[in-house]
């Protein structure tokens, strides 16, 4: 798959241990949507992830669940469900892999990676 050039969709963020989506991350979610609307031929893998703490099999379905609660969002405000995949990769793509409260913060989140097709 190939990237959607100059097209930036920001990360949607989680608190700790949770896949609720915050008016923050809706604020997000909502510019996507509209990044999505200009680019009709996009779609969107929604990559879940998590922070360093709790076991591998935990955040690998931590990771599932933020992506699916995105993906919710996206097809309540008009998205196709045909233009969404969701994946986690749980803890096993940090964005930082420093062990502290910065770094976990930045690492639960739910990436979106555009292709075209």
């Amino acid at each position: 798959p190939k990237a959607i050039e100059g097209t930036t969709f920001p990360d949607v963020h989680f608190d700790y241990d949770s896949a609720q989506i915050s008016d923050e991350a809706r604020q997000s979610i909502e510019y996507n949507v509209e990044v999505l609307r200009n680019n009709p031929a996009a779609n969107l893998v929604l990559e879940g992830h998590c922070d360093a703490r709790g076991t591998a099999e935990y955040n690998m379905a931590l990771g599932n669940e933020r992506s699916r609660s995105v993906q919710q969002v996206l097809q309540s405000l008009g998205v196709s469900p045909d233009r969404l995949k969701t994946i986690s990769y749980g803890e096993e793509v940090p964005l930082d892999p420093a062990q502290d409260d910065v770094a976990f913060s930045k690492n639960r989140r739910v990436h979106f990676a555009p292709t075209n097709g």
